[in-house]
Order: structure tokens, then C-alpha cells, then sequence
């Protein structure tokens, strides 16, 4: 039996979460940052991370975005294959959702018309929206806003199936060390290994969503983060780069099939605050 959806309720929906997102962090990620201050080791870094903190608390009491980058609104929608929308276009609405967001919120409109002549569109739209048609009869809405300081630091790399699981490590941390303190850490680490080109990127982009602290189901692959994320702490990058041993909070890991030629892999870097909010309507 379906169920009709009428598309506005989702553009009240995104509006909400772009405010939310934008003015209080997730509770996963509080949790990651106040364990991240009981275990640096260095005296500066536990200090830069106290100062992280303060910042949040300030502009949750006072709605204050907790970075003045509010990011390209990026959205994974799962809609249930048992969903009739009605009332207009799903990506009117989305996007009109974002609009009353970053107008209403008050938040900082960073989106271009065009990548070369620079107009700014005034309302932080379009998103980037990612579909998925999933069974059941609900939409899942996860937006994850993305400043460019961390989306500037991300890297694709197309090994060749001999690199292998090292030549996957090797791709993780050269764009991890490349993005040294340019990425805000401590920053999570998002990493997509197979599919193709565009494919990777997603889903590193969407690993960037799962709550920190949460391994992959695989168990290859789980000890593949845990490891990545040891090595990346041994760095010596540290809180706002300035040296410790708490360089990432996390490292999350999607894998998917891919062409026997290939072994795409990509690094999706965000940093200390990682922005990601879902609701399930």
C-alpha cells in the first residue's frame, strides 16, 4: 500500500536540520571530542580541544553557527519504494528546504552560480542531493553541511588491484599528512575503497555520516580503521595541527564491489565538528 508524502513536509524538514546542524553538534561527535581531551597526551593539544569545547557551548546557548564556514548542504535521501510524493518536485523542495535554512537561519550563503565567473546565489543552493530508493514507506533525510577548508583536502586515488589493502593505507595517510592542519583537526576521516571514479567519493562522503566510534560490519575492514586511525594519531599533527596525539577522531571506512582492472579509493576529510544530522519522517 503506499503511502502518499506531500514534498513540503520535506522542505520544513531540511530547513530544520540545516539550523540544527549548523548550531549544535551531534551527540556522537561531543562524545569523541571530550574522550579526544582525556587522552592527549600533549598539553597544548588538550588546551586547543578545551577551547573547542567552549566554542560549541557558546553557540548552542547563544545560536551562534559553530564554524562561520556553514558548508555546502549535502543531503542522502533514502525514500522508501512504498512513498507517492505529491505537492511538487523532490528536488524543488529539498532545495527550497536548504533556502529558508541558510536565509532564515541567518547562516553564511557560500555557494556559487558558476565555478568560474563566482556569483554567489544568495541562499547557499543548490545541494548536493544524493537518492537512494530504498524498501519500505519512509524517507530518511541525512544532511551533513561541508565546509571547503577539510572538502579542499580530499583526495581520489585509482591504485592498481596489485597495491592491494597497503596501497589503500598509503592513499589514507599521504591525504591525511597532505591535509595536515589545513583540515581543522582533529578531523574525521571518511575512505571509500571500490566501486568506480564517482562512486568511491560517495561513499566516503557518506562514511563521513556514520556515527564516530561506530565500526563497519566487516571485519576487515573494522580492523583496517582502527589501524588507520592508530597510525594517523601517531602522526604528530594534533589539534588544530600545532603537534599530539590526537590528530583524528575517527576513521570511517565504505567498501563496495568494483571492476577486476581497478582499485579506486577515496579520502573525504571533515573536520573537528563534522556536521551530520538525520531524520526519518
Amino acid at each position: 500500500m503506499l503511502r502518499e508524502f506531500d514534498v513540503h513536509v520535506i522542505t520544513d524538514t531540511v530547513r530544520d536540520l540545516c539550523i540544527q546542524a549548523s548550531h549544535f553538534l551531534s551527540d556522537d561527535m561531543k562524545a569523541a571530542l571530550e574522550k579526544a581531551k582525556q587522552t592527549e597526551k600533549s598539553d597544548l593539544g588538550r588546551k586547543i580541544l578545551c577551547q573547542l569545547q567552549d566554542n560549541l557551548k557558546i553557540a548552542g546557548e547563544e545560536m551562534i553557527p559553530i564554524c562561520q564556514d556553514t558548508g555546502m548542504a549535502v543531503l542522502f535521501l533514502e525514500i522508501g519504494q512504498d512513498i507517492h510524493l505529491v505537492g511538487g518536485n523532490l528536488t524543488d523542495a529539498v532545495n527550497e528546504g536548504v533556502r529558508r535554512g541558510y536565509t532564515e537561519g541567518f547562516l553564511r550563503k557560500s555557494v556559487v552560480k558558476d565555478p568560474i565567473f563566482r556569483e554567489n546565489t544568495n541562499d547557499n543552493t543548490p545541494a548536493v542531493i544524493h537518492e537512494e530508493i530504498v524498501p519500505g514507506d519512509k524517507l530518511k533525510i541525512t544532511l551533513a553541511p561541508k565546509g571547503f577548508g577539510s572538502e579542499n583536502m580530499s583526495q581520489i586515488f585509482m591504485l592498481k588491484p596489485a597495491q592491494g589493502i597497503e596501497g589503500v593505507k598509503d592513499a589514507v595517510l599521504k591525504a591525511v599528512k597532505d591535509a595536515g592542519p589545513n583540515a581543522c583537526p582533529p578531523m574525521v576521516v571518511g575512505v571509500g575503497i571500490g566501486g568506480d571514479f564517482e562512486k568511491c567519493a560517495i561513499l566516503s562522503k557518506k562514511a563521513l555520516t556514520r556515527e564516530v566510534g561506530k565500526h563497519s560490519d566487516i571485519p576487515y575492514v573494522a580492523e583496517l580503521e582502527s589501524e588507520l586511525l592508530e597510525t594517523i594519531n601517531k602522526s604528530g599533527i594534533g589539534p588544530a595541527g600545532l603537534g599530539g596525539t590526537v590528530t583524528a577522531l575517527a576513521v570511517n571506512v565504505n567498501t563496495y564491489p568494483t571492476h577486476i582492472a581497478g582499485l579506486p579509493v577515496a579520502v573525504n576529510i571533515c573536520c573537528h565538528v563534522n556536521r551530520h544530522v538525520t531524520a526519518v519522517l
